[in-house]
């Protein structure tokens, strides 16, 4: 499905701050509050917004060390048995298979370098790796939660 302005407009309306009031969003883009509405329910209905979410600085929640662990699989271990491998790490936020050498890349936040550690021997032992490479983040210099349509993104030129 793809969204057409107003929608796209909506939808970025919304990620920007998923507590902004249908009427606010109908000023900034020229619709009523009970448009903005029905447009939100049919994207909904539609599967093109899939919810709605808090966002949490990781640090506010005891997670103060931030990692990315790519994963080397052993031959013809799909994706769905990476998956359901990963699902049950909580300090997990995010997992995908990549290009490249490695198999897959997950994103870890952990209490302290102990337990990123604790949660990369654990990845390791997992049946299907082979072996694992991690790095460290430092400092986190840009995290988008509603970027731009691909058009945009191009029309912007290089950043």
């Amino acid at each position: 499905m793809r969204l057409n302005d107003l929608d796209e407009r909506i939808v970025h309306a919304l990620a920007e701050d998923a507590r902004r009031s249908y009427a606010d969003i109908g000023a900034m883009i020229g619709l009523s509050a009970p448009a903005v509405k029905r447009r939100v329910d049919r994207l909904r209905a539609e599967g093109a917004i899939t919810g709605f979410t808090v966002r949490v600085d990781p640090a506010a929640l005891g997670w103060e060390t931030e990692g990315f662990i790519e994963i080397y699989c052993s031959r013809n271990t799909s994706p769905e048995a990476i998956k359901l491998g990963l699902a049950r790490y909580p300090e997990i936020a995010s997992a995908s298979t990549v290009t490249g050498e490695a198999d897959a890349i997950v994103q870890v936040f952990a209490a302290d370098m102990r337990h990123f550690e604790q949660v990369l021997e654990r990845i390791a032992g997992e049946p299907y790796v082979e072996r694992t490479k991690s790095v460290l983040v430092l400092s986190p210099l840009l995290r988008r939660y509603s970027a731009g349509a691909p058009e945009q993104a191009k029309s912007a030129g290089p950043v």
